[in-house]
């Protein structure tokens, strides 16, 4: 999404996740079981009953969803299930992020059994339940306004399943492939708490993971799981929905640096552009002089810790860095918002900044760089009109 979102969804996976539990969390938090029924009538090919139940599960209220077809289920390829939501009435970008999430399900099941993703038989993946829970988050997520989501790591139990290959190893294989790149750890849960379903919706709609950002909550839901599990812990999907907090609102945050001594830094501004764009709060660098006097570069950046472990990925990724520091430090920020003032070259952006003597007005540099740029005026120039504006 562009800029920054105004509602966020946090998937709290402290039980695993799975698609009947997202589903039913975004039921639970308010999507409305009609509607999710009328836009699922929109596939056409597929027969189903919707059932909703309401559960307590260790005290807490939450929702089961289960879906039953009086027709037997079909063995589908790919190409068929692509067919399907191509055929279909649905929204266009829910077409077509759906058809994403069944070809990336397709390809980690091909790498798994060696072959390719048309000849993959969507045994489980390809049941109508499957195909319910993939469109029927996506239309719930759309229906409630989410501009992003954000997923808590993910735990992983151990054990054996019983599935159409046989006996599989928990995490399941196809499980283990989908979630390469994620956080996720170990519990000591002889259970399957991840589905190869709850493992693409994961990896297929977050944007991030990590903990629980800043956010006004508005909406909570918990959708129920089929397992009983050890130590009485609830088998629940936590799914909450709130209205995102500005940067400035955050008082804690995680500091990364790294030390740097055989990287080129003329790729700086092209790293600060990506480490942004991943929701980098501020990206420093600093010349040093490292071991046996050789000169090198302190890299250091600020983030909240929901998007640090996208922004350690692209350091390591985007330097010669093999190895990180990380630290939470507590901060201290001012009342800040964007504003538009009046000089003689029209509107300029700029911040407005509350102070404890007072508001102070701040140039913003790409915005004065630009009607110096147009007006053929000296920069300096283009800042006192700004910082000059009346509060």
């Amino acid at each position: 999404m562009a800029g920054f979102p105004s509602t966020i969804a946090y998937l709290d996976c402290f039980s695993g996740i799975s698609g009947d539990m997202l589903l039913a969390a975004l039921l639970h938090a308010g999507l409305e079981k009609e509607l999710l029924q009328n836009e699922l009538t929109k596939i056409k090919g597929i027969d189903f009953q919707l059932n909703v139940e309401d559960q307590l599960r260790s005290g807490i209220g939450c929702k089961k969803v289960s879906i039953h077809s009086p027709s037997k289920q079909q063995l589908r390829r790919l190409k068929n299930i692509l067919e399907l939501l191509e055929e279909s009435t649905l929204d266009p970008q829910i077409i077509t992020e759906a058809s994403q999430l069944f070809t990336r399900l397709a390809e980690a099941e091909a790498k798994v059994h060696q072959t390719t993703p048309d000849k993959i038989h969507f045994h489980e993946v390809g049941a109508i339940d499957t195909i319910v829970d993939i469109v029927g988050a996506m239309v719930g997520l759309k229906h409630m306004g989410v501009d992003k989501v954000i997923c808590s790591p993910i735990p992983i139990g151990r054990g054996f399943v019983q599935c159409a290959h046989g006996t599989l190893p928990l995490p399941a294989p196809a499980v283990c492939e989908l979630l390469n790149g994620v956080p996720i750890y170990g519990v000591e849960q002889n259970k399957e708490l991840v589905t190869p379903t709850g493992a693409v919706l994961a990896v297929g709609l977050a944007d991030e993971f990590g903990s629980m950002p800043a956010m006004t909550v508005r909406k909570i839901g918990y959708g129920a799981g089929s397992h009983t599990l050890n130590n009485e812990q609830p088998n629940l999907l936590r799914l909450i929905i709130g209205e995102a907090h500005a940067v400035e609102e955050n008082v804690t945050v995680e500091v990364i640096e790294t030390n740097l001594d055989d990287w080129n830094s003329e790729g700086f501004p092209y790293l600060c552009d990506l480490l942004f764009k991943q929701g980098a709060l501020d990206v420093s660098l600093s010349p040093l002089i490292m071991k046996k006097g050789r000169p090198g570069l302190l890299l250091r950046v600020i983030a909240n810790s929901s998007c640090a472990f996208e922004l350690k990925q692209t350091i390591l990724s985007e330097t010669t860095a093999i190895g990180l520091r990380f630290r939470k430090e507590e901060r201290m920020t001012l009342k800040r918002k964007k504003i538009t003032v009046s000089t003689p070259w029209g509107e300029i952006v700029a911040k407005q900044v509350q102070t404890p003597k007072g508001t102070v007005i701040y140039p913003e540099y790409d915005a004065c760089r630009q009607v110096a740029e147009e007006q053929k005026i000296p920069l300096a120039r283009v800042y006192r009109a700004v910082s000059n504006t009346e509060k």
